[in-house]
Parts: C-alpha cells; sequence; structure tokens
C-alpha cells in the first residue's frame, strides 16, 4: 500500500504557519524573510514533501486558459548607438520577435528599455524597475564594443541574455550554436564531393560569439580533411585598427576586394562558407559564376526557396528559449546572478540549393 502523500497542509500545520506562507516559502518568494523561506523548506524536506506535478501543470493550464487582468511586464534592455539600431542588423530583430510572442503567450507584457536614454543610469534602471514591480530581464543586443558590465541591483531581478555581450554579470544566456552551424556546413559540403573548403568570416562577427565560427570550421577541418586540402580562413578586416572590426554601427559589410582576390586566387578554393553578402560583391568582379565556378554556401542563410544553399539560424528561437527559461526562473523565485550560469544553444537547419550542387566524380 502507498503511503500518504505529504501536503503543503500538513507542512503547515507542523511548522505552525499558514498555508500560504508554505507555498511562499516553498517557492523562495522574497515576501518571507529568508530565515523563515530556510526553516519551512528545512521543515518540508525532513517531512518529504514533494510537489504534485499533476496540480502544477492545472495550474500552468489555467493561468493560460484565465488571461490575467494586468499581466506582469518582462523587460527587454537594449544598448545600441540608437534605440532601435538594432532593428537594422542580422538577427536582433528576430530575438525581439520570438521574445515577444513567447511572452504574450505565457501572459507577459515585453517591454523594451534602452540603456542610451539621456540620463539613464545602471542605477536608475534599477530604481525605474523596480518601482514597476519588474523583476524578470532579457539583456540582449549589447553592441560588442561597449561590453560594459551591468550595475544593476540584481538582487531584484531574474535575468536572462541574449548571446554574450556584456560579458558581466555572468548571467544565463540563450545563443545560436555558431560552432556547430558552420560543423553542419562542413560536413554537408564533404558529403557532397568538395574538398577545398573556404570559410569567410567577418572578424568583429567571430568576436561577437567567443571565436565559435572559426573554431568550429577549423576543428571539422582538421577531422574531415587531408592537411594539403587545408584552405585557411579569410578574416576581415585586419587585426588593426581594432575600431575597424570592433564597431557594429553596420549591418551590412563585404569582404575588402584586393586582399579577397589575393586570396582566393592563391587557395582556389571550390566552395567558399561565408555570409552570401559578404562574398557576393567579390564574385562579380573576379568574373565567378556560382557554381560552376565556386561552390557558395550561407552560414546567414534567410531564404529557404532552394536557390541557395546553407544554414538558416533559428532566431526566434533563441528569443522564445530565453522568455522560457525566465519565466521559469520567476516562478521559483531565483533572482540574483547565478552561481554556476548555463548556456542554453539553439541548432541550425540545413537547407539545400543551387548554390552548391553535389560534385561530379
Amino acid at each position: 500500500m502507498n503511503e500518504r502523500r505529504t501536503t503543503l497542509a500538513d507542512v503547515a500545520k507542523k511548522v505552525g504557519v499558514h498555508v500560504t506562507t508554505v507555498s511562499l516559502a516553498l517557492r523562495n518568494h522574497p515576501r518571507l524573510p529568508q530565515a523563515t523561506r530556510e526553516r519551512i523548506q528545512k521543515a518540508a524536506e525532513k517531512m518529504g514533501y514533494r510537489p504534485d506535478p499533476f496540480l502544477q501543470a492545472l495550474v500552468a493550464y489555467r493561468g493560460k486558459t484565465m488571461p490575467r487582468r494586468n499581466p506582469p511586464t518582462l523587460a527587454y534592455v537594449t544598448n545600441w548607438v540608437t534605440r532601435l539600431g538594432w532593428q537594422k542588423v542580422t538577427a536582433h530583430p528576430q530575438f525581439f520577435e520570438g521574445a515577444k510572442s513567447k511572452a504574450q503567450e505565457l501572459g507577459f507584457n515585453l517591454e523594451h528599455f534602452w540603456m542610451g536614454e539621456p540620463g539613464l543610469t545602471h542605477t536608475r534602471l534599477s530604481s525605474i524597475l523596480q518601482t514597476r514591480a519588474i523583476n524578470g530581464l532579457i539583456i540582449a543586443s549589447h553592441m560588442r564594443e561597449v561590453d560594459v558590465a551591468l550595475h544593476l541591483d540584481w538582487s531584484h531581478f531574474s535575468a536572462v541574455k541574449i548571446d554574450y555581450f556584456p560579458h558581466q554579470p555572468e548571467l544565463h544566456n540563450v545563443t545560436n550554436n555558431q560552432c556547430n552551424i558552420v560543423r553542419l556546413a562542413m560536413q554537408r559540403v564533404v558529403a557532397m564531393g568538395y574538398r577545398r573548403i573556404g570559410f569567410v568570416m567577418h572578424r568583429g562577427w567571430d568576436h561577437s560569439v567567443d571565436h565559435l565560427w572559426t573554431a568550429g570550421f577549423l576543428g571539422e577541418q582538421a577531422i574531415l580533411l587531408a592537411a594539403e586540402e587545408h584552405v585557411p580562413i579569410f578574416l576581415f578586416p585586419d587585426l588593426e585598427p581594432r575600431e575597424a572590426w570592433m564597431a557594429e554601427s553596420k549591418s551590412e559589410v563585404e569582404a575588402p576586394p584586393a586582399a579577397f582576390a589575393r586570396w582566393f586566387k592563391k587557395y582556389k578554393p571550390e566552395v567558399i562558407i561565408s555570409k552570401a553578402s559578404f562574398v557576393q560583391p567579390r564574385f562579380a568582379e573576379l568574373g565567378l559564376r556560382v557554381p560552376r565556378d565556386v561552390a557558395l554556401v550561407d552560414v546567414f542563410l534567410d531564404g529557404v526557396d532552394g536557390r541557395t544553399a546553407g544554414v538558416r539560424q533559428n532566431h526566434a528561437t533563441v528569443g522564445e528559449l530565453a522568455v522560457e527559461i525566465l519565466a521559469g526562473q520567476l516562478h521559483h523565485n531565483k533572482y540574483g546572478v547565478p552561481e554556476i550560469p548555463t548556456t542554453t544553444y539553439v541548432e541550425g537547419t540545413w537547407f539545400d540549393g543551387a548554390t552548391c550542387p553535389p560534385r561530379r566524380n
């Protein structure tokens, strides 16, 4: 015979408090003093209390079918040159749309806060958010040249970061898996018979993802190809001056003509993996026809109409997952900088296309 399940009421009776107090304590709600929370949590653990997953599912279901009159707000915090400059940059608009869609689905409002507002300091932003009872933050669209630590009063906030900037504090974050995206592209082109594979990448974009683009390419190159087949990565612009590749004010950049031409003529790649807009102007200048003279794989693929081969990065999913993770933290009242931050990677999706047909033997 199964033993009777320990309930919240049992714990409340044992500790001598109201059942609501037990519920708040087990959710680590800041409304209760920390000592009270710890005392009740220890008592519940000793009594063998476990939450009922079916009851939690019912509560979640009711929350979705019975909309709140005043839904809570999540802050979407950006730090760009202009308030909405991030909307003109690859990936960032889709991050926001995914986050907004998921927030609405879960019963939240999502409101944009720009850290470049005149007179808005970190302390001031903390005060505004606390005054408005906003304790859930999505940290997104922070320029790489403004890698400044966020000095908010983190004890009042749960936060999830999209991508890598700013690096401090170390928060849970969600990002595209650039390492696996370029590995997937490499695996596909090798399977189609290509051996001399070139990789063209903007140095700042590689820096923005902690060099996962180049790491993925070099790792797969070492595994899949013989040493005599290796083509060096074409990274642009040059290391100096640093400002040339750190600035993110331009949404579209192109590989430099003369340096690209020298690289291409020296190493003669059969296929190039890149962002299409980086290299297509150079193909035209050199009279190269795709795929007859060189095949092309776009690892920032937008259209999936079969014209271009490549990997579509699922940016909207990144935004959705960031909100899901944040909602979970808020549900369990987990505030502050996590002791052990985690990273959730979102995989890309491969699409065949006419720019990279299988090679004939």
